[in-house]
């Protein structure tokens, strides 16, 4: 049901405008009473301030610039006061600075001028929709959480609930397998935006040439074979969030698209002589430095702002090392379902000496395969295959040894883990694709540049 059928609902949901241009007020003031909401004006932000302090509002939008002061002021206001009010700014256009100060300093999210209605009614909203912080997020049966207790996982855990209340671009950083996109997902979760479609793409995976048209789409007929109009990411992601995995593998040309997607919240399908309009949020993961890449010139700055707006590393698992035991009991329990299975004391602490350069993916696959090579239901040393290399927990070299260089570590790495779903399936592709989580031309591409050609390998 839409927002405009749910009006009667809304009565109580009141929506504070805050500009000193009376034309601009009025439209504002007009679209939100279409929809049902209750308007208050402020003029300046000083009347915005004495608003906010003693009356209950469900959203402010604010202009930038007023002649005493910034919408960034309310911003602030509103985040020392801890007040419950998702807050929109209002720019001038192209100013993308002010835009990533405001989502920075706190706001939900921004509109350019002239104020297009139907991003503004996305964004309304999507505002409306916000959970209340003090409302506790229900945990779905069976949603894969994050595990462990050190301060680092702490403080990340308690970013995602924080972002999770923005439309902020978030860029998530930390090492293979650390959890970068279990994280997105549980902002998603967090989000207004749980309901909407979430998009997981993985940049490396997809070939230069076919970058634009999965980005954005195309026309029939505008190249060879395009035999009807198809829909991108970005359309399918339409309303909901967008994860661009591995983000530092972009091409500098399609940098550039992606930038003024992100920044105009429009997109051209190839072949299309006009821009239709997006509402997706973004949300961008790597395991390289964006801001190596930047100063390297393979990464463009004004996109590494744009998506780094709020920043969240993930710890790898040798920064949480007191955890692992714990967190390897969890994923057992997990694992075995009904099953009775156990580590002896010795295979417990064989995984708390390695050094795990996998991370937590490579943990659960560890126990994975000590859970299939285990007898009499426990899991000794010899059951979990560790490298003997990686095991020594006080040394320097520990998680060095063959990884480098990074990009041959890493495509190993890759090759057993399409290899070990090739087999599961019997090197089907067409399953072992969708075991991966990845669409058949990206598995495809893979098999090509690792060069796997059939069961021998």
């Amino acid at each position: 049901m839409s927002l405009d059928a749910k009006s009667a609902d809304r009565r109580n949901s009141r929506v504070l405008v805050v500009d000193d241009e009376p034309d601009i007020l009025e439209l504002l003031e007009l679209a939100m009473l279409r929809m049902g909401l209750d308007v208050e004006r402020a003029a300046n932000v000083h009347e915005a301030l004495q608003k906010l302090d003693s009356t209950p509002y469900d959203l402010c939008l604010t202009d930038m610039r007023m002649p005493d002061g910034e919408g960034l002021d309310i911003v602030r206001h509103i985040a020392a006061r801890n007040l419950d009010v998702p807050v929109a700014v209002i720019t001038a256009h192209g100013n993308l600075d002010n835009a990533v100060a405001a989502l920075k300093a706190g706001a939900f999210d921004y509109l350019s001028k002239p104020v297009a209605l139907d991003q503004l009614r996305a964004l309304v909203k999507a505002a409306l929709k916000l959970p209340q912080s003090s409302g506790a997020v229900k945990k779905q049966a069976g949603e894969r959480v994050l595990l462990g207790n050190s301060p680092a996982m702490a403080q990340a855990r308690d970013l995602i609930g924080r972002v999770a209340r923005s439309q902020a671009p978030v860029h998530i950083s930390g090492e293979s397998g650390s959890g970068k996109e279990l994280a997105a997902r549980l902002i998603v979760q967090k989000s207004a935006r749980s309901d909407q479609p979430f998009i997981a793409v993985n940049c490396g995976a997809i070939p230069e040439t076919l970058m634009e048209s999965e980005f954005f789409g195309y026309r029939k007929g505008a190249f060879t074979g395009a035999d009807k109009d198809r829909e991108g990411f970005f359309q399918a992601a339409n309303g909901g969030t967008l994860l661009l995995d591995e983000v530092a593998d972009l091409p500098l040309a399609m940098q550039v698209k992606l930038l003024r997607a992100i920044q105009e919240k429009k997109i051209r399908k190839v072949g299309a002589t006009e821009e239709e309009p997006v509402d997706v949020r973004i949300i961008s993961a790597t395991h390289h430095s964006l801001a190596t890449l930047v100063q390297q010139g393979k990464f463009r700055q004004d996109l590494y702002y744009r998506l780094n707006v709020i920043a969240l590393q993930m710890p790898s698992l040798r920064e949480m090392r007191d955890d692992i035991a714990e967190m390897a009991r969890q994923i057992l329990l997990r694992l075995r379902g009904v099953g009775t299975a156990e580590f002896s004391a010795e295979a417990l602490q064989s995984l708390c000496a390695y050094d795990f350069p996998g991370n937590v993916r490579e943990l659960e696959n560890v126990i994975e395969r000590g859970l299939a090579l285990c007898s009499d239901n426990i899991i000794r040393p010899d059951d979990l295959q560790l490298s003997p290399g990686d095991t020594d927990a006080g040394s320097e070299k520990s998680g060095m040894m063959g990884r480098y260089p990074l990009t041959d570590y890493l495509d190993r790495i890759e090759r057993e883990v399409i290899l070990e779903a090739l087999k599961q399936t019997g090197f089907n592709r067409t399953a072992a694709a969708k075991i991966l989580g990845v669409t058949f031309r990206a598995l495809r591409y893979r098999l090509e540049r690792l060069g796997i050609t059939g069961p021998e390998d």
